[in-house]
């Protein structure tokens, strides 16, 4: 299997870990704790393009990151969605949402410019949710 990350989502992105059957990436936007899976297989743009059993799994770590951002951050709400328009990569975007995030209610996406993390923060946020997402299928 060879895997190549989109060059939009290099980046964009800040590299988490690998898991069973996705790549964990923190978007680069310190308004929200957003994260972004990209299963690690070939040729995929639509959530439909993973066989059923790989399906099954890649939805099961979403499940995961959620579950994480929901304890770590006391997130409000997720957003799930894998949109695709300007990065054809399969990818699934997990965001944290607040009452008073700057972007609520409506999406994140094009609300606002980018705020970058500053390298402590990287270092910080990297450290405790690769500690955090569980690595195996559960």
């Amino acid at each position: 299997m060879t895997f190549a990350l989109h060059e939009r989502l290099e980046a964009d992105t800040i590299f988490i870990k690998d898991l069973a059957h996705s790549r964990v990436l923190l978007m680069n936007d310190s308004q929200y704790p957003w994260l972004i899976l990209v299963p690690r297989y070939e040729d995929l743009r639509d959530l439909h393009d993973l066989p059923s059993e790989k399906l099954a799994e890649v939805m099961e770590e979403i499940r995961n990151v959620s579950e994480v951002l929901v304890r770590d951050f006391n997130a409000f709400k997720i957003n799930v969605g894998a949109l695709g328009n300007m990065v054809p990569q399969l990818h699934i975007h997990v965001v944290a949402r607040f009452e008073n995030d700057p972007a609520w209610p409506g999406p994140v996406w094009g609300a606002h410019p980018a705020i970058p993390y500053s390298k402590e923060e990287i270092s910080t946020l990297r450290v405790s949710l690769e500690a955090a997402i569980r690595s195996g299928n559960h």
